[in-house]
């Protein structure tokens, strides 16, 4: 299944175990947005490992699941790379 995952986080330490668990999987496509073709068992071993890093009551994490058919819709504009910093950071 192809799957969108977005994140908010709100501790560094916490952002950037999420973020590695993310990069496990799938390819950032944004800070904290990324795209994912996943199994069944790798979505269930994803979530699981998430859910281990995360606060429930300050942080959140959407999944998206993406039909086969909507592969045929989307559109980018612009292609420039994301470049992420190698140690955390806050947005502030």
């Amino acid at each position: 299944m192809n799957m969108l995952i977005t994140y908010d986080i709100a501790h560094p330490k916490r952002l950037y175990r999420v973020a590695k668990v993310m990069q496990d999987y799938g390819l950032r496509v944004q800070h904290s947005v990324f795209e994912a073709e996943l199994t069944p068992g790798q979505f269930k071993e994803m979530r699981l490992r998430t859910e281990e890093e995360m606060d429930f009551l300050e942080d959140g994490v959407k999944y998206f699941p993406l039909c086969n058919q909507c592969d045929y819709l989307w559109f980018s504009l612009g292609n420039g790379p994301v470049e992420m910093p190698e140690s955390p950071f806050m947005v502030i």
